[in-house]
């Protein structure tokens, strides 16, 4: 059943069968960004396609956008749409899809934009919407892109990720209708459901975690871990679904409010540099963090509570409890075998993971010398 929800101007359509909301949506021309071909075998693109049809709005698609989208992508989408002039964008699929329509829209918007240094501090991030509103229609449970402020796109020349964040890219519309996330494989079941997990607990222990946030973040942080083993176990279960993709959301609404932690600094980092899947290195390194942070007394009494909350006595040891039942290693070696290329990244690794917008928000805010023994930490399983 849709439930519609109205929030600052936006309009959030979550629950089975929301995605026929399409058919109110005002649009005259709709540039649909997807990734690889997963939502044109499920028939998906086809049903979003049919809907903008019946509300009387011309369609094209922007195809081929790749995990980790390159700021390559994000000019040949600009490129494509600049072409066509749509006055809404959709970002299907992924968070990749979902990322790279936020930064096609931005340089769709201000085509005198040539570079992602262009929209960085210290420059002013530039107005939206004098073209086109944004619509984003997730097929994973994780990256929470959909009610985000937040794109990351990758700079493949010089091997680093832009987490670029602004109130401005909150989309104006986000539909969470689980038939759209039935196609995921398991594999990507598990590691996206843990990139909403790691949302939910960096919220929850965030140095600026308030009284909403915890609401939202707690509440997410408990669906998911009953139910993403569920999910995992079985991609056609419409209600593990269900579950999975509005506690995706409510966990992105917490993460936007109070940012995140370590786990996503380290994650960008590796995913940057040996280019590991963001889901599968939040897995990862989740369980690692939650330990470290506990020798900060709020975070250590945050954990606990919540712990209580579910019904475990350690969290960090049911969160490698859960990375064990959804087959996620149980560190870096296992996923990247030379350790010789790792460790001599290591204190490259170290100096980006310090910057990361990130950790500023984490209970422990770690030296260089620290973030270069966690690295080893989740590396070697010690």
């Amino acid at each position: 059943m849709m439930r519609p929800m109205k929030l600052a101007g936006s309009e959030l359509m979550f629950g089975n069968g929301s995605l026929a909301y399409i058919k109110t949506i005002k649009a005259k021309k709709v540039s649909i960004v997807i990734g690889g071909r997963s939502m044109e075998k499920s028939g998906m693109l086809a049903k979003v396609e049919g809907y903008f049809k019946e509300a009387g709005a011309e369609t094209m698609v922007i195809r081929d956008v790749e995990p980790d989208p390159s700021f390559e992508t994000v000019l040949r989408g600009k490129n494509e749409m600049l072409e066509f002039g749509p006055d809404l964008i959709v970002g299907l699929g992924g968070g990749s899809a979902m990322d790279a329509a936020k930064a096609m829209w931005i340089f769709y918007e201000h085509p005198e934009l040539t570079q992602m240094e262009d929209i960085l501090p210290p420059n002013e991030f530039p107005k939206l919407r004098g073209k086109a509103r944004m619509c984003c229609i997730p097929s994973t449970s994780g990256t929470a892109s959909e009610v985000s402020r937040s794109i990351v796109i990758s700079d493949n020349e010089k091997g680093l990720k832009h987490g670029v964040g602004n109130m401005e890219m909150m989309p104006d519309i986000a539909i969470c209708d689980p038939e759209v996330t039935m196609s995921m494989p398991a594999k990507i079941t598990a590691e996206t459901g843990m990139d909403a997990l790691t949302h939910a607990l960096e919220a929850l222990a965030s140095n600026r975690a308030n009284y909403l946030s915890d609401i939202l973040a707690s509440q997410a942080a408990q669906d998911i871990m009953e139910t993403l083993p569920v999910a995992y176990e079985n991609g056609n279960d419409l209600k593990a679904r269900e579950i999975m993709v509005q506690a995706s959301m409510v966990a992105g609404m917490a993460f936007t409010n109070v940012s995140l932690g370590i786990v996503h600094s380290m994650a960008h980092t590796l995913g940057g540099i040996f280019h590991v899947s963001h889901g599968l290195a939040d897995a990862v390194i989740l369980p690692y963090i939650i330990r470290y942070n506990e020798q900060n007394e709020t975070a250590k009494e945050v954990y606990a509570e919540f712990a209580k909350k579910i019904g475990v006595e350690n969290l960090y040891k049911a969160v490698e409890e859960l990375n064990e039942k959804i087959n996620i290693p149980k560190c870096f070696k296992e996923i990247i075998p030379d350790e010789e290329a790792y460790m001599a990244k290591l204190d490259e690794m170290a100096a980006l993971a310090k910057a990361d917008g990130c950790t500023k928000t984490n209970p422990v805010i770690p030296e260089i010398d620290e973030f270069k023994e966690l690295f080893i930490e989740v590396y070697r399983g010690e």
